[in-house]
Parts: structure tokens; sequence; C-alpha cells
């Protein structure tokens, strides 16, 4: 494999095997923990003025902490995405400063770009001739994307609700699509059930050890982006939380190069619908229980039994932050409060970290002077129906 000076292999989250990331690819093969890729900090050299004498021209920028060098990478120049001010939103919160980090703006339209661009890397660098998952949606479109940049087949998975814009991009990339009737969980075992019997490479979240470390760099961006002033709170969507883990990790990895100081807290953000982070951290557990009767519009975070819960739970406890639900029609409600207040488009799915936000603020989470960053994990015309419906069912 071609990779960085850095990257020393994979490490099991589980019971801590060390792997070689040449033939280790997807779970531990004593345990079937999930795989962290792991580095040697000591042979990174990078300083702040290093990094902002770099364009800020895509998560690649970042390669001295990543698996694989920029030379190696299957990329459409994904990441460096837009950290946006909103006073309005800062005034109604009771802040000092709310931004949104506008995950919209990547090639397929979300975050999922910057997982399947490590994700599809590691596939080529496998050998691989075809990749596979199960997705809500967004993450389809962009494996499929990302495969067919590097001339690999793809083979996805979804829910019948997934949004049409997702199954539409997942065929005109040339994705073999299966729509399987019911939620995420009915698409996740057709997907198992097919892989029984075929060569394909996994790139579903926590099964590749790529995605969650691709979606790191969305901390990197933030820190330099408010002049490595780290915030107090990051609200983000949570379904499977990859995002939040890799962010998590990203914050640890610059803190342990004295690059920040502090960690921010992290604030995972779900439907009351569909809620076992929340559930979980109110409890005090250190897993999850399945969400038995999941019920949300927000089908992007309508993930009843996250695999990861663990290190989303490590995650929110290690940064000192916290879990958050709040029901649909207040998450449809904050989306378009963001669209009319911010001229920003927030979907249904993104959106609850709007609403975890305001629900946060009331509860006395944030201070007057804070610095709050809310994730947009996608662009908001892939849910414009979701919106528009509930706009005007309400008579706006």
């Amino acid at each position: 494999m071609e990779t960085t000076a850095a990257f020393t292999g994979l490490v099991c989250t589980d019971c801590g095997q060390d792997l070689d990331a040449a033939t280790a690819t997807h779970g531990c093969p004593d345990c079937g923990g999930i795989l962290n890729p792991t580095y040697d900090l000591d042979v990174v050299d990078l300083s702040r003025a290093d990094l902002e004498s770099r364009p800020f021209d895509g998560m690649w920028r970042y390669e001295d902490l990543l698996p694989f060098p920029r030379d190696a990478a299957v990329t459409m120049d994904e990441g460096t995405t837009p950290l946006v001010e909103c006073p309005e939103l800062a005034d109604e919160l009771g802040v000092g400063r709310v931004v949104v980090k506008d995950e919209g703006r990547n090639p397929t339209g979300s975050f999922k770009d910057r997982g399947h661009a490590l994700a599809v890397s590691a596939a080529v660098q496998h050998g691989a001739s075809d990749v596979a998952l199960a997705s809500a949606g967004n993450a389809g479109q962009s494996a499929a994307a990302y495969a067919a940049r590097t001339g690999l087949d793809s083979h996805v998975f979804v829910p019948s609700r997934a949004s049409f814009v997702n199954k539409a991009m997942i065929n005109v990339h040339g994705g073999d699509m299966t729509v399987v009737e019911g939620r995420f969980t009915d698409a996740a075992a057709a997907c198992t059930d097919a892989m029984a019997d075929e060569d394909w490479y996994s790139t579903s979240s926590f099964s590749t050890p790529y995605r969650h470390e691709g979606k790191k760099t969305m901390l990197y961006e933030i820190v330099e982006q408010l002049d490595w002033e780290v915030p107090d709170s990051i609200v983000y969507p949570t379904g499977g939380g990859v995002g939040l883990v890799g962010m998590h990790k990203g914050a640890k990895e610059f803190h342990e190069l004295g690059l920040i100081d502090e960690l921010p807290a992290m604030y995972a953000a779900q439907s009351s619908g569909c809620a076992p982070i929340v559930e979980a951290w109110a409890d005090g557990s250190d897993r999850h229980e399945t969400w038995d009767v999941p019920d949300t519009i927000c089908g992007g975070i309508e993930i009843p039994d996250p695999g990861a819960s663990p290190l989303i739970l490590d995650a929110l406890r290690e940064s000192d932050g916290g879990a958050v639900a709040t029901p649909d029609d207040e998450i449809l409600d904050s989306a378009i409060t963001v669209a009319q207040h911010t001229g920003l488009e927030m979907g249904a799915t993104c959106a609850a970290a709007a609403s975890g936000a305001w629900k946060l603020a009331e509860e006395g989470e944030f201070g007057e002077d804070d610095t709050v960053v809310l994730m947009n994990t996608a662009t908001g015309n892939k849910e414009d129906d979701i919106l528009r419906s509930h706009l005007m069912g309400k008579g706006l």
C-alpha cells in the first residue's frame, strides 16, 4: 500500500489488537470489533504556520494525518467547506457566536464524500473491483460517485423511503441500486445477505476503518477557520455517529500535536422518534439498546441500532458534551427558521442539530459568550419536499 509516513496501521477498538492495514480491511479478525487507523504522531512535524501556508483546497491538505497521500487518493477536491457566521442564531440562542459548517458544498452535496474519498481509496489499494454498502441515501450517492471516479462498480442498498435525489443520483453515477421495502435496518440486512455470495468491498459505516477517518478533517477545518480558537460546543445530527466519532478523534490528534489546548464539547442531536444514543446517555450506559420502533421523518439519522455507540458515548464523555433529542415538528421548524433567518439551506435530517441546539440553550448548556458550531451535514435541497410539505401544512 502507498501510505503516509505517520500511518502505522489499524487497531481494534474492542480488544486492542494491532493489525497491518495492507491485509486487514473490515473488522477485527479475532473479535469483530471496529478498526481504527493509528499514527505515530512523533513523526508528524506540523505547525499552525505550516497549515496556514498551504492552499485551502480540500481535505488532503491534512495528508500528514491521513492514511494515504494525496497522489494516491480517489478525490474530487472534497472538504474545505465554508464556516458560515450566523449572528441571528447567536442572538436567538443567547450565545456569543453561532457558525454553521456547511457540508452541503461537497461534490455530491454531503459530508459523506470525505469518508468515501478515503474508503474508496483503500478499496483501490486493496485491489477491489466492486464496492458495496447499505445507506439511508447520501452515503450511497457518494459511494456511487467515488466508485465511478476510479472505475469501480458500486452496489447500494437503500430503504424505499430514501430521498428521490439520492436514488436518482446513484443510478446516474452508474450504481447498481437495490431499493428495499422498509427502513435502514432492512436495507442493511439485504446488503449483508447479498455480500455473502459476492467478493465486494464494503464501505458501510464502521465496517471500513476509513469513513470516520475522512470525516475527522471537518474538525481540523473548523479550528483553522476559527483562527485556532476551539469552539465551546459542536452539535452534530447523529445516526450512526461516524462524523462525531471522527471529529472527536481529530480533536485529540490536534491536541496531542499541540495545535490546540482543549477539546470542544461534542453533542449528539437526534430525533425523539429514534434516539438510542440519547437514551443511553441519559441512562449512563456504555452501549445503546436497540430502538424498537423507529419513527422519524429524518431518515438520515433513523438508525435504531448504531453499532458504534460505545465510541459515540466515549466521545461525549471525554469531551464533556452530551446528547439531546427533539420531536420532528421542532426539527422541521428549525430548518425553516434557519432558512428564513439566515438564508442557509438545512435539510430535515441536518436540522436536528439546530433544533437540538435550541433545546440545549434552553437547558442552560451554553454560556453567553460561547461559540457554538452547528453541523449542516448535507445540502438542504435533498429533502426540500419534506420541508415544503411541513411549511404548507403550517399555512405559512
